[in-house]
């Protein structure tokens, strides 16, 4: 394997919108690769874990990779990483949507994001499937702006966020819709189908230099 790191690696998670992440990025001048290679995770300057799939299977496809140890190094020593919708439940402490010990895989996620994906409740449309409002602090990457989501999970807003900066949405109450932490940033919305306001973020996460 090349010595070369990637400069913008992509790890499958299944049935990602790849088309989309890939599009957004290229007009940002990059040429994403993808790939599951832990050394490629390791390696690369940058790193996205898209999701449109599945919590279990993509879990396990993680695990069976070696991907998964990777993310957590690289994302504990501060390299850029990007999470975006199933990418950042697979970042979290798990999901409900694979109970019990979510597909043979240690009972959760990569839990490096504080928090646990649960189905929406109450009187709400389910999949959230549309535009909603992400509130920031407006400091670091995140701003205040429109996004669009399509997930029937979220997290909580965790009670101690562990030096993670918090962005929230209302759909039957609050709960986490992205957070960022150093050069790590994930989202549960999807940036690449937000306009001019999902690109503008992902411009400055992929910005923000490489390691």
């Amino acid at each position: 394997m090349s010595s070369v790191p990637t400069p913008l690696l992509v790890v499958p998670t299944g049935a990602a919108n790849l088309a989309a992440v890939f599009a957004c990025f290229r007009r940002f001048g990059a040429e994403p690769v993808l790939s599951s290679h832990p050394e490629r995770i390791a390696t690369a300057e940058r790193v996205i874990l898209p999701g449109v799939g599945a919590f279990g299977p993509a879990r396990t496809a993680l695990a069976e990779s070696g991907a998964d140890a990777a993310l957590v190094a690289r994302i504990e020593a501060d390299r850029p990483t990007l999470g975006i919708c199933l990418g950042m439940h697979l970042l979290s402490e798990g999901s409900d949507e694979a109970p019990g010990d979510d597909a043979g895989c240690g009972g959760g996620g990569l839990a490096v994001l504080p928090g646990r994906a649960t189905r929406f409740t109450g009187d709400v449309r389910i999949p959230q499937m549309g535009w909603n409002r992400v509130s920031a602090p407006g400091s670091g990457m995140l701003t205040t702006g429109d996004a669009y989501f399509a997930n029937s999970f979220r997290i909580a807003v965790p009670e101690q966020p562990d030096r993670w900066t918090m962005a929230t949405t209302d759909h039957g109450g609050p709960f986490l819709s992205a957070a960022e932490r150093g050069r790590t940033l994930v989202c549960q919305f999807h940036p690449e189908l937000s306009g001019r306001w999902g690109a503008a973020l992902m411009e400055r996460w992929y910005e923000g230099g490489a390691c």
